[in-house]
C-alpha cells in the first residue's frame, strides 16, 4: 500500500480536499491518501465542505490532524499545498508542492476553482503513478 501525504499549515481545505480526491480515484488496493497539517484547525472550512458536496464527497465528519513523524513513517510522498516556508518538511520523502490558493475566507466560486484545479492535480499524479481506479496494469 502506497501512502501519499497531502499537508498544509491547518487541514482545513487544500489538503482536505485533495486526499478526498485522491482516495476517490485512486486504486484503494494500491494507495492511500492522508491530509495533515502542521497546526490544525478546528474543523474543515465550511465553504469547502459545501464545494466537496457539490462533486459528491462530504467532509462534513471530517477532522483536521497534526502532520506527526508517525504519520508520515510509512508514507512515499508528501504534497504541499503552496504554503511557503511554513510548509511542513518531512526527511526522507518525495516531496511535491501545488501553489493553491487558501480557501480561508474565500467565496464559493474561488473555492470551486481550487477544487477543481485540486482534482485535475489529482487525475495527473494518479496517472503518472499507474494508480487509478481504472489503470491498464500493462
Amino acid at each position: 500500500m502506497r501512502t501519499f501525504i497531502f499537508a498544509c499549515i491547518h487541514n482545513a481545505g487544500r489538503s482536505q480536499m485533495s486526499a478526498a480526491f485522491f482516495n476517490q480515484l485512486a486504486d484503494p488496493e494500491l494507495a492511500r491518501g492522508i491530509s495533515a497539517g502542521t497546526q490544525p484547525a478546528e474543523y474543515v472550512h465550511p465553504v469547502v465542505v459545501d464545494a466537496m458536496r457539490e462533486v459528491g464527497i462530504d467532509l462534513s465528519n471530517a477532522k483536521p490532524q497534526k502532520l506527526t513523524t508517525e504519520l508520515a513513517q510509512n508514507a512515499e510522498m508528501l504534497v504541499t499545498m503552496g504554503c511557503g516556508d511554513k510548509c511542513p518538511y518531512v526527511p526522507g520523502l518525495r516531496r511535491d508542492d501545488w501553489p493553491l490558493p487558501d480557501p480561508k475566507g474565500q467565496g464559493i466560486e474561488s473555492v470551486r476553482q481550487t477544487r477543481d484545479e485540486i482534482k485535475r492535480r489529482i487525475s495527473q499524479l494518479l496517472a503518472e503513478e499507474q494508480l487509478s481506479r481504472n489503470a491498464d496494469p500493462s
